[in-house]
């Protein structure tokens, strides 16, 4: 096949697929309509099966991508570009920009306030530990940081983009999820039925991960605006809020990447930024740097202890911490994964191998942990400040209420509160958009973004997390659920890319040798 044979002027409806994925949709809203209750009791059964049967899988399948990751940045082929330019489309604070804000999504507000107290207040089982101690502080931020983390960031595409980027851009390939099973099933995987099954459940799957997204930030905004304007905490503001979110990100995804998805994540990272200085200047400013060093290094120490993590209950036994932490961040990462790497490609062009895992693996990680620290810190800082003001809360009105707990803390509280509004909503955007846009590829023929199909995706995803939300009754077990459902086909998916990417770098380091052998001068012997 010869390069960018699949590149177009307009874009070709890939009927199949789209029939089998919008299918999906349908059958899932209309079961939705017609029986509520079984929905709901659909989705608890898929998720008991999904996290009893793969949880040990997902812990090492991560663990595993993320070591190969460091073993690639090492080798020599690491050096080489992928996408066939040199010099990169993007500068390198738009691509971190578009790399941090898309792919950190939720966790940048919803989880960072809330997951550190949580684990603060219920210590995770590893550690064995119990009261109000330093220990106990480095403990919850190590566990936060294990779940948003190396392991997390890595599987969003270290080795699949090189998977992606290689055959895609040097070998003219389309660029779909399929493209992962290329290196096993060859053309199959392109042509065959394979590739229609790969692609439409990276697809469903993606659409979980984001549907998840917009309904942990549609719970806390309604939270927040119930607090701050008493707007009433209701269903109908729930789906004022998911409507809202969704019109912003369909908007943004219609426009593309160079302008609409650049210019959110620009927005964002500069709110992240501001809001960053001001708490650290604002808050507990010695606590966050103190515990954000302890909680590095218990994160280091405990890292394969926590990574590997298993309770009495044996390999498929019940493991409800488990299940409720660990197996759904994973299944959130590894649904995402496919179309997360694909964004990557698209906006990676002319980096290197080792700056794309670096930047993704280990320096996104690390600033995500600091963030971490700064806004679930504070509210651990608060909470030993004054006994019962953060957990409270975390008790009587769950996860979307600890953000706001904790901005009411700060000076200018009211005012602090409603930029974190603001910035849960451009987050879910940057990410709804991103996603919404590489969705509309993968259904296409030939790689350009249909505009009918990223409105119909866009608003898909915000009917289904409307529905999500009435089902769990306003909290967020059902959307959880529904995310460890839909990642056991793509976990497998995902597998083959993780030794195909050092077969890449590998024939990458021969090129470059190959290459330095043809431009290097030939000594001229002298004469005499």
């Amino acid at each position: 096949m010869r390069p960018n044979q699949y590149k177009q002027k307009s874009a070709k409806i890939d009927w199949p697929l789209f029939t089998a994925t919008s299918g999906f949709i349908v059958i899932f809203c209309t079961l939705a309509a017609i029986n509520m209750q079984l929905l709901s009791n659909i989705v608890d059964k898929g998720f008991n099966l999904a996290h009893r049967f793969f949880g040990l899988f997902w812990q090492w399948e991560l663990l595993i991508n993320f070591i190969v990751s460091l073993i690639i940045c090492c080798l020599p082929g690491s050096r080489a570009t992928l996408g066939n330019i040199n010099k990169p489309e993007f500068s390198f604070p738009q691509w971190t920009a578009m790399i941090m804000c898309t792919l950190l999504a939720g966790g940048g507000v919803f989880w960072a306030a809330c997951e550190p107290l949580a684990h603060f207040v219920s210590p995770p089982p590893l550690f064995n530990l119990s009261g109000h101690n330093s220990q106990v502080i480095s403990a919850a931020l190590a566990q936060s940081y294990l779940h948003w983390g190396f392991l997390g960031w890595a599987i969003f595409g270290s080795t699949s983009t090189i998977v992606f980027m290689y055959y895609h851009y040097e070998k003219g390939l389309p660029l779909a999820p399929r493209l992962l099973l290329y290196p096993l099933l060859g053309k199959r995987a392109i042509h065959g039925l394979w590739g229609i099954i790969a692609d439409a459940a990276c697809i469903i799957s993606a659409v979980a991960g984001t549907v998840g997204v917009i309904g942990f930030i549609g719970l806390q905004v309604s939270y927040g605006l119930n607090l701050l304007l008493n707007v009433p905490n209701n269903f109908s503001t729930h789906a004022t809020i998911v409507t809202v979110i969704v019109s912003l990100y369909t908007l943004s995804a219609v426009s593309g990447l160079k302008r609409g998805v650049k210019i959110l994540s620009e927005i964002n990272i500069l709110m992240v930024i501001f809001l960053l200085i001001f708490m650290l200047i604002a808050g507990p400013t010695t606590f966050i740097f103190k515990h954000f060093l302890t909680g590095q290094s218990v994160y280091y120490k405990y890292f394969f202890s926590m990574a590997l993590f298993r309770d009495n209950s044996g390999i498929f036994g019940s493991q409800v911490w488990l299940s409720t932490w660990t197996v759904f961040f994973w299944a959130w990462c590894i649904g995402n994964g496919p179309v997360m790497a694909m964004f990557i490609s698209k906006i990676s062009r002319g980096r290197s191998i080792r700056s794309i895992i670096f930047v993704l693996a280990i320096l996104s990680p690390i600033v995500t942990n600091f963030w971490f620290t700064i806004l679930g810190g504070s509210g651990i800082a608060f909470e030993l400040q004054h006994a019962g003001s953060i957990s409270t809360v975390l008790n009587e009105s769950s996860f979307p209420a600890v953000l706001f707990a904790i901005t009411q803390q700060y000076p200018f509280g009211f005012a602090l509160s409603i930029a974190f509004i603001v910035l849960t909503i451009i987050f879910v955007a940057t990410t709804g958009d991103s996603m919404t846009y590489m969705i509309s590829v993968t259904l296409s023929i030939n790689g350009e973004a249909s505009t009918i199909i990223r409105v119909f995706w866009g608003l898909s995803m915000g009917l289904m997390s409307i529905i999500l939300i009435a089902v769990s009754a306003g909290s967020i077990d059902k959307l959880q659920s529904f995310i460890v459902i839909t990642a056991v086909p793509v976990s497998l998916i995902l597998a083959p890319s993780i030794w195909d990417a050092v077969r890449i770098t590998l024939k990458k380091e021969n090129s470059i040798t190959k290459k330095n052998k043809k431009t290097r001068p030939r000594k001229i012997k002298a004469i005499g």
